[in-house]
């Protein structure tokens, strides 16, 4: 294939979304290099695939780039970014990024939604695979059986993760859009829950007249918006029974899931081996996906049951004596869904620790984050993560421990990070389960936990 274009720069290489695209392009055949403040194992991983990465940000890295693509995370006055600028570069965005990749296919499928999108991408990804359609896979996590968040498929399908942030997914017309659940969020980006459902609803009718939207009826903000979608539909749902793919006689035990699936008035067994009834909308989001496509339903339940999961979602890292399980949850309805999926399938006491993640998020939701908290019999409450944003002294995390005090929980604190591996190890008796989650650095904890618990 021609290039006029053969030399890439990534700005935040190292994040999750911006190393999917790195690798891919790699194994397009680029010369990719990247550059990101921090050392981590997805640089190292990076690194080791023969692309190129500098710790620390600096213009020398750009002086041969023909193409910068900067993620989310880095700030407008960036000395890469001014750099590029300034030398006429062409620069994307990561959001972009994906939409230019997206033309290398004939069709993509785009998986939208407040929660679940990682895992459901994930999903259709596993089961596209296993039915030899080779697909090309960009994702938001590392998929446990692939070991990879993104995968070069000789296939003309490239199933992607489409991110409301900033409004991203806009930047995809795809033939087939998912929209799993709309809940308020990112509220530096969206003004109210109706500027964010209008962005969803611009996400599906720009699927072309061939295209299909599958949406959860049981998300009453979708429900909303089913009126004004001008697609050929597809509606799947656990509670509302008026949808074209439905499950029933929903079993969790011990961290696999079982359930009917009704589809065309046909019924399928599927079973799981991730917990939670939230994992079972992402399947069923995953097999409305299948429907449009025209696979074999059977066949595709049975790809379910070989999915392993994603890393950092439900992630159990040690389970013998004592169970340690991290996961990504960074919004009250996630938090909430990972702690009612831990005490449906075991009668054992829980430790959560929560780092919550954004000052602005934690303003927002602090009342509805202890809500979500109160099921766990024990709460550690950390520092929050900034991320991207300044620190702000006037919000920490005291402010979900009072809520819940006001509420009544009998046993919630709060714990530095420098603190958790220690006081994990002080308190922690045979049959507990520990639950790290938050969208931060966090995972780092419950790594250390897990090895030292499976020694």
């Amino acid at each position: 294939m021609l290039y006029s274009v053969k030399k890439v720069h990534l700005i935040g290489i190292g994040g999750i979304g911006m190393s999917g695209i790195a690798e891919l392009l790699k194994n397009k055949e680029f010369l990719v290099s990247g550059s990101d403040i921090v050392d981590s194992p997805i640089v190292q991983r990076l690194i080791n695939l023969g692309i190129n990465v500098s710790i620390g940000h600096s213009k020398e890295n750009i002086s041969d780039a023909q193409l910068v693509i900067y993620s989310d995370a880095i700030p407008k006055n960036n000395v890469e970014l001014i750099e590029a600028y300034s030398k006429d570069i062409l620069v994307y965005s990561r959001a972009k990024m994906i939409s230019e990749i997206a033309k290398l296919n004939n069709s993509t499928v785009a998986i939208a939604g407040t929660h679940g999108k990682t895992t459901t991408t994930s999903m259709v990804g596993t089961i596209l695979k296993s039915m030899n359609l080779d697909p090309t896979i960009i994702v938001g996590g590392v998929i446990k059986s692939l070991e990879s968040n993104s995968i070069l498929g000789a296939g003309d399908t490239l199933v992607v993760e489409a991110d409301e942030y900033n409004k991203s997914l806009l930047h995809l017309s795809p033939t087939i859009a998912v929209i799993n659940n709309i809940d308020f969020e990112h509220i530096e980006c969206y003004k109210d829950i109706d500027d964010l459902k209008d962005t969803f609803l611009q996400f599906a009718n720009s699927v072309p007249f061939y295209g299909t939207v599958c949406v959860c009826k049981d998300s009453k903000n979708i429900e909303s918006i089913i009126p004004k979608i001008d697609k050929r539909l597809v509606t799947y749902g656990i509670e509302n029974q008026n949808v074209d793919i439905n499950a029933e006689n929903l079993n969790q035990k011990d961290g696999s899931t079982s359930f009917d699936l009704i589809v065309k008035n046909q019924k399928f067994l599927v079973n799981l081996s991730v917990p939670g009834k939230y994992n079972v909308y992402n399947a069923l989001a995953a097999i409305s996906v299948c429907e449009t496509m025209g696979i074999d339903i059977e066949s595709a339940c049975k790809a379910l049951g070989g999915f392993s999961g994603v890393k950092r979602r439900f992630d159990i890292k040690a389970n013998k004596d004592i169970m340690i399980v991290d996961d990504y949850a960074h919004h009250p309805v996630e938090v909430q869904n990972v702690i009612e999926a831990v005490k449906n399938n075991w009668k054992k006491n829980l430790n959560v620790i929560f780092q919550p993640h954004l000052f602005s998020r934690t303003k927002e939701f602090y009342k509805d984050f202890a809500k979500a908290l109160m099921n766990a019999d024990n709460v550690m409450i950390t520092d929050i993560f900034a991320s991207r944003e300044k620190d702000d002294h006037s919000i920490n995390s005291n402010l979900i421990i009072d809520e819940m005090l006001k509420l009544n929980h009998k046993n919630v604190s709060y714990v530095s990070s420098e603190e958790i591996v220690k006081k994990v190890k002080s308190i922690g008796v045979k049959g507990d389960i520990f639950l790290t989650m938050g969208a931060g650095n966090i995972w780092r904890y419950a790594e250390e936990l897990g090895k030292h618990y499976n020694d």
